[in-house]
């Protein structure tokens, strides 16, 4: 990438105030390869902030250093200006990057990202937020919460993550009734969870189907048909093991918008790129076309390029 900002640095890279030895590793040996083109900003919590402030200052390339949650933040602030984000793969998962074909290893991104092309991209998002890999509803931002609360007190495992898992699913009541506007038509549904994704690589990861949604630009939306303990349970098994069943486990839809709400409910927990909060019902969920200008690694770019030809 040219350099726009004759008076200094181009490059403003965006990390976590709190990461550890580790990741400052990490981000130190991307710094090294940007050389004298990029400045660090730090954020805790929200880096959206962070991000609009490099916007208005002129940065031309801002790099989310990070996982899901941090380039989601990043994304949100970038989304409809001129600023080109890029991805210094920080997290657990990573999907957004690794769906971009960023290497993981830091020095190799970030020589990635200066050889990289600018491409748009559409993005969605839930009640004007921008998210780029997947909403879920129901059981699954319980889970999330129970696993933070058990990595609190017992530290961080894969066995733990999978216990919390469980625990949530044991205290499954009964499923929730749920009205969607599809396309403009109304349906009900009563189903304990709800996924809602935009990430072709995330359900390539978990072999399920509905990745041509994702290049139409529309959402890809999982519906559980299982409503018991027993049968989430049978269906988690399966999720992990790429063999769900669209006629038995999920109810499968692909909408250009959707809207969802509960009856005598005003807001919901919702889980989204891994980050949680309570937004207000209904959720509208709609595809902002060419939102979100991101560098494409040389090999990514060709990839793009021969699928447009």
């Amino acid at each position: 990438m040219p350099n726009d900002r004759a008076a200094g640095p181009d490059i403003c890279v965006i990390a976590n105030s709190k990461s550890g030895t580790a990741n400052r590793e990490v981000l130190d040996k991307a710094l090294a390869v940007f050389g004298s083109r990029a400045v660090l900003r730090s954020f805790e919590g929200d880096p959206a902030p962070v991000a609009e402030q490099a916007v208005r200052d002129g940065y031309p390339i801002i790099v989310a250093a990070g996982g899901d949650g941090t380039v989601a933040g990043v994304a949100h602030a970038l989304a409809g200006t001129k600023a080109a984000m890029a991805v210094l793969p920080m997290g657990t998962f990573n999907y957004f990057a690794r769906g971009l074909n960023t290497p993981t290893d830091p020095a190799e991104a970030a020589a990635a990202i200066l050889a990289g092309e600018t491409h748009a991209i559409a993005v969605g998002t839930v009640n004007g937020r921008v998210f780029l890999n997947n909403v879920a509803l129901g059981l699954y931002p319980a889970m999330l919460d129970d696993r933070e609360a058990t990595y609190l007190r017992f530290g961080r495992s894969r066995i733990l993550a999978h216990w919390s898992a469980l625990r949530t699913i044991l205290r499954l009541q009964r499923p929730m009734r749920w009205s969607f506007v599809i396309d403009g038509v109304t349906v009900v549904r009563r189903t304990p969870m709800i996924f809602i994704a935009r990430s072709a690589y995330q359900l390539d990861q978990f072999g399920l189907s509905g990745t041509a949604a994702i290049s139409e630009d529309r959402f890809a939306v999982y519906i559980a048909r299982q409503s018991t303990r027993l049968g989430l349970l049978k269906l988690a098994w399966r999720l992990l093991r790429g063999k769900v069943d669209l006629s038995s486990d999920v109810e499968l839809i692909q909408p250009k918008t959707l809207v969802i709400d509960r009856r005598k409910r005003r807001n919901i927990r919702i889980a989204y790129d891994g980050e949680r909060e309570k937004m207000a019902l209904p959720l509208t969920f709609a595809i902002d076309a060419d939102g979100l200008s991101v560098i494409l690694p040389p090999e990514k770019a060709v990839m793009v390029k021969e699928a447009a030809s």
